[in-house]
């Protein structure tokens, strides 16, 4: 069997990683990458990007640059220019796109990669509209629809994180209300020095030299995952000076009576059990360094759990970077699976 050609929009962090992910996690490889777009990089400073980074180290392959494509593993992948939304994909044969710009978030604008020749495109990033469904593995991958779910979106990282421990909660105990604070590192979307910002002065500032209060959908957004939770959760984000790896915090209500440790048993069942690719436990004291290039969503920390007069606060851990790509390659596998 042919593995399906697919194209990255978008070479930045997000698609360099899925890239990457494909190399060092993916362990089913139904498809190859024949084509990634840029706008003003090179071909040479492409490649150097994708071989040298700074939070996950050197690629562990071969990377170098011919004429106007990379060659990764041997694997020549075209760099090409769109223009006015105009892609190249019907002449490369390509069949699914991963839409990394992180701009392309809505069905008319991701739709254009449909409209050149692709039969499917994954956004990794929350979709805006309607005409864009919304997956995270482990919660509701099994609702998608290959007949008339043709743009899909994997959420964001926050999100991936938030959703498996929210499941695992909701089905053991119920969730009646709650609050999340993601501490969050900071990303390409923050300044590097203090310079005015189109979303908020908040993120004007410098973002290696303070901590960032900063608004989320994340918990609201779990709600297009887990029906059962909507209207009950909503949160914030407090970015912080480190480079990459956030936790979230959730305090909530549950639907009855808890204890801590029942809490933490029910985690660390899932984690054993359905939900072992994406949530971890962990029991020893990790701090945020220890969970660089972790391709798990979540990693939950029982020591932090507390439970007071019917309140419970939950701690889980997750790379923002690498676990969120990676769970972008299993969605693109997921899709494939069921048929083009």
């Amino acid at each position: 069997m042919s593995k399906v050609r697919v194209a990255i929009s978008g070479f930045g962090r997000i698609g360099r990683l899925v890239l990457r992910a494909m190399s060092e996690y993916d362990k089913k490889g139904l498809f190859e990458v024949v084509a990634v777009t840029r706008h003003s990089a090179s071909a040479d400073q492409m490649a150097y990007l994708f071989k040298y980074d700074s939070v996950h180290g050197r690629f562990n392959g071969t990377v170098t640059s011919e004429g106007d494509s990379i060659v990764v593993n041997g694997q020549k992948i075209l760099c090409v220019t769109p223009e006015n939304d105009v892609y190249p994909w019907k002449e490369l044969g390509v069949e699914l796109v991963i839409e990394a710009t992180g701009k392309n978030v809505t069905a008319e604008k991701a739709g254009a990669h449909i409209a050149c020749g692709a039969k499917k495109v994954v956004i990794t990033a929350p979709g805006k509209g309607d005409g864009v469904a919304t997956f995270v593995m482990g919660v509701n991958e099994e609702k998608y629809d290959p007949a008339k779910d043709h743009i899909v979106s994997n959420a964001s990282c926050t999100t991936n994180c938030l959703a498996p421990i929210a499941k695992i909660l909701n089905d053991a105990f119920g969730i009646e209300k709650g609050l999340m604070t993601t501490v969050h590192s900071y990303t390409g979307d923050q300044n590097l020095v203090d310079k005015s910002h189109k979303k908020s002065n908040y993120r004007a500032r410098a973002a290696a030299c303070s901590m960032v209060p900063t608004t989320t959908g994340a918990a609201k957004a779990v709600a297009l995952v887990i029906p059962a939770l909507k209207g009950k959760l909503s949160g914030m984000a407090l970015r912080v000076p480190t480079p990459d790896v956030s936790i979230v915090d959730l305090t909530f209500v549950p639907g009855r009576a808890v204890t801590a440790d029942e809490v933490n048993a029910a985690v660390k069942k899932a984690a054993a059990g359905a939900m072992a690719p994406y949530v971890g436990y962990v029991t020893d004291e990790c701090v945020s360094a220890d969970f660089i290039h972790d391709d798990r969503s979540s990693i939950f920390a029982p020591d932090q759990t507390i439970e007071m007069n019917g309140l419970v606060k939950v701690f889980a851990w997750y790379d923002n970077e690498w676990g969120y790509s990676c769970r972008c390659v299993d969605l693109v596998n997921y899709v494939i699976s069921k048929g083009l």
